[in-house]
């Protein structure tokens, strides 16, 4: 039979069968180091398959040979900075807040640890910073629903606003005055609110609103709008809103009522966990 293999003229090395624009590809071998350094990977990636965590299965992963676990270790580290803050935390879940001078370490140590508390518990309501989104409250003003003491921040955070997991939660509720006025009876409560918090308004609206404030409205805002902090009902008469004080979103506001929820953290978090995230909203700038 002929050899029917394509060698390349100069070379008079084999070439592989492919051309491109009359360049034709050389059948080099790889070099033996390429080869051997291939073959050393594939067997200690199987190697370390066997002996670590690798292959997923339906509920699990393989355990591997060693039995490695990064979340063992992780758990130990946690289990270690713990045992050397022992200390220090017993005394911050004893401490009086109202007592605790700024310079002790329980402080200290509460502020800090009160940071990543609330950034694991908090942030995603709250914001990264505690300036809170719509419907959820800005945690470094002085506009505090419910008290800015430190004591008011504890008893907030340990069982929460209108939840039904904790009996001595916050709890208030706004009805929804779409099923209880018509429609122009809100429209001049809105007005009425408008001028009480300095916004163009339209007067004749809000004179006649007054009256209907004062009969629906004022037992829980105060006839002025000021708010009464033991029932959450915030002051109608400055800019800041947690839902928007514009008009379209007062009629809202009025018509279908607002209900937030704030889950008990002393459900979730230990003695000085939320004693630590308190210190740490207080001193925020807005705590009282």
């Amino acid at each position: 039979m002929s050899d029917t293999t394509d060698r390349d003229d100069v070379t008079g090395i084999d070439t592989t069968g492919h051309e491109w624009d009359g360049i034709k590809e050389l059948n080099n071998p790889l070099p033996r180091w390429w080869l051997w350094t291939f073959y050393i990977t594939i067997v200690w990636g199987i190697l370390y398959t066997i002996a670590y965590p690798a292959w997923p299965l339906i509920d699990r992963a393989t355990g591997g040979l060693l039995g490695h676990s990064t979340r063992a270790e992780v758990a130990e580290d946690i289990a270690a900075v713990n045992a050397a803050n022992a200390e220090v935390s017993a005394q911050l879940a004893a401490a009086d807040l109202s007592t605790l001078a700024p310079g002790d370490p329980a402080h200290q140590y509460g502020v800090a640890g009160g940071a990543a508390v609330f950034r694991a518990h908090c942030s995603q309501c709250h914001g990264q910073g505690a300036a809170g989104f719509v419907g959820y409250p800005n945690l470094i003003d002085d506009a505090w629903l419910w008290g800015g003491t430190l004591e008011d921040i504890e008893y907030t955070v340990r069982h929460g606003i209108r939840n039904e997991q904790d009996p001595d939660a916050h709890w208030s509720e706004m009805p929804a005055f779409g099923e209880i006025l018509e429609t122009d009876d809100i429209l001049a409560i809105a007005e009425h609110v408008l001028s009480i918090s300095g916004q163009d308004h339209d007067a004749g609206l809000a004179a006649t609103g007054t009256e209907l404030f004062l009969d629906n409205c004022a037992s829980c805002h105060g006839d002025m709008g000021e708010g009464i902090r033991d029932l959450g009902a915030p002051t109608l008469t400055d800019a800041i809103w947690l839902y928007g004080g514009d008009r379209d979103t007062l009629i809202e506001t009025i018509t279908y009522s607002r209900f937030g929820v704030m889950p008990a953290m002393g459900q979730r978090l230990d003695e000085a966990e939320v004693k630590a995230v308190t210190l740490y909203l207080h001193q925020l700038g807005g705590g009282e």
